[in-house]
């Protein structure tokens, strides 16, 4: 198989946050999980006293089920490359290598810089894009469903101005 049909996966998504509600009353996201990070990896320099911020006060740096959940989504993506048989080590994707070059670099500080963004706005907003997407949107919430046309707007705008203007 070469690639899973959107419709199966995507009812898969639905069934397991179903399943998050029903066994742990949360709702999916991740963000808050690289949050906890930062804090676990603060704490490894600054000792236990990180855990006194306000900021880790609210969420604290400890590896609970979000975090666990990320985890779980890095296995689950290689057990899904593996059945599907397309798991390959890759550094650098072919659309960038046919618009950029094959250079590992520019390629990582970009997905950083990305990152970083994302992750600064979720944590701005006090959510994240997977939790609006997924669980907000299911809910029905209308926030979720104007973040989550937002965030594909952001992303068509953002490949545009990458692949069409800075690499054309």
């Amino acid at each position: 198989m070469e690639r899973w049909s959107p419709y199966v996966v995507g009812a898969g998504i639905g069934v397991l946050s179903w399943l998050t509600f029903l066994l742990s009353d949360k709702p999916l996201g991740c963000s808050t999980a690289f949050a906890r990070t930062s804090g676990m990896i603060e704490k490894l320099f600054r000792g236990p006293a990180v855990a006194e911020k306000p900021y880790y006060k609210k969420f604290a740096p400890e590896i609970d089920w979000e975090w666990m959940l990320v985890f779980g989504i890095v296995i689950g993506a290689f057990v899904s490359a593996r059945i599907s048989g397309t798991f390959e080590m890759r550094w650098v994707p072919a659309l960038w290598a046919a618009h950029f070059g094959t250079a590992v670099l520019p390629r990582f500080l970009v997905a950083l810089l990305g990152g970083v963004f994302m992750g600064l706005g979720a944590r701005w907003a006090g959510g994240c894009t997977s939790g609006h997407g997924i669980s907000g949107t299911l809910q029905l919430a209308v926030s979720s469903w104007i973040v989550a046309i937002g965030m594909f707007v952001g992303g068509i705008a953002a490949a545009h101005v990458i692949f069409r203007l800075i690499a054309a």
